[in-house]
């Protein structure tokens, strides 16, 4: 089938990343992909290589453009009137979704692969269908390329670490830092006190202050998709934000804090503790998490890193056994065409 991925760069470049996935997915599996994103500067570094199966397109061409048999429209981004006129005109108009924003909070399987029957405007006649990605199996599940689990199983870490020209010393942990602005950096040092470590600063993260003696400080260039991904394979520890690395970091089975996209009304509190519930219970966990978010103050010890790796581990087998989003995509459009 022919897809057209619909994107808008907010800022930050965490929509162009996810969407990116998901048309490098989906096109490994045979489709065939059009992203029309009105900022695809991150891709020459995001993605340098392309995807076989994925043209990348300037927003403002689809407006001329006969659509494919499934259009998705990333976050909400709002199509181009024109091309939804085009898209109501068709004489086998293409299966509509808008795919959602990830969060665990409990209104996602209730809303998960509803309709909207547009009533009025350039879409008048189409059903527009809601896709929430998702944490169980209500919903539509996590970006999950084919064989991603085997290629993680027979990475070698320390052969990875030294073509990247990083060289952890013997008994340091290796934490790699991917965050927004972020007061509580200094005290993610403190805490980090308690073992050498060798910290990882990704492109655009400010470098903490007032580092305890024990820890080494490297910054990384940037990184492509796949290389992101062996990084955190290669960390006893991730420190990730937004969306798409958030979702990485599971499937890396190692520790992980996240930093949720920060929002004015705190909304991004409630889906942070919505996680948490679902999250398996670390001791000391739910301190830190809401520390490094801004939520209350940082605790001044790490959760007990064994009992944490443990955690993870068995959290990533619970969401292998959930259809991945590509999966699900490409089963929903299949029913709905």
């Amino acid at each position: 089938m022919q897809w057209d991925v619909f994107c808008r760069v907010v800022d930050n470049f965490g929509d162009i990343g996810v969407c990116w996935r998901l048309a490098a997915d989906l096109a490994s599996r045979g489709e065939q992909l059009r992203l029309w994103v009105d900022d695809a500067s991150a891709l020459a570094w995001m993605a340098p290589a392309g995807a076989s199966g994925v043209s990348v397109h300037p927003w403002p061409e689809a407006s001329n453009t006969v659509p494919g048999d499934v259009v998705i429209e990333a976050f909400g981004c709002e199509l181009p009137p024109s091309f939804v006129q085009r898209m109501a005109q068709a004489t086998r108009p293409p299966v509509w979704i808008n795919l959602e924003y990830l969060s665990a909070e409990a209104y996602v399987e209730r809303s998960h692969r509803l309709p909207s029957p547009q009533l009025s405007g350039p879409g008048l006649g189409l059903t527009k269908w809601f896709f929430y990605p998702g944490f169980t199996a209500a919903t539509g599940g996590l970006i999950r390329e084919p064989g991603l689990m085997q290629q993680r199983e027979g990475f070698d870490r320390l052969a990875w670490l030294h073509q990247h020209h990083i060289t952890p010393r013997e008994g340091e942990r290796v934490v790699s830092l991917f965050s927004y602005t972020n007061p509580a950096q200094s005290a993610l040092a403190r805490a980090l006190a308690d073992s050498p470590t060798l910290l990882l600063i990704t492109p655009g993260v400010a470098e903490p202050t007032h580092l305890p003696t024990n820890m080494r400080t490297q910054r990384l260039p940037y990184l492509p998709q796949a290389a992101y991904d062996r990084l955190l394979w290669s960390c006893d520890l991730n420190l990730v934000r937004g969306e798409d690395s958030f979702v990485r970091a599971q499937w890396a089975g190692r520790p992980f804090v996240w930093q949720i996209y920060p929002q004015q009304d705190l909304a991004h509190a409630h889906k942070l503790n919505a996680f948490l519930d679902r999250f398996p219970p670390v001791p000391g966990l739910r301190e830190l998490w809401r520390g490094w978010n801004g939520l209350a103050d940082m605790p001044a010890r790490l959760p007990p890193l064994v009992a944490w790796q443990g955690q993870c581990e068995a959290w990533c087998e619970e969401l292998l056994a959930q259809p991945d989003l590509g999966t699900q995509l490409l089963g929903f459009t299949t029913e709905s065409r």
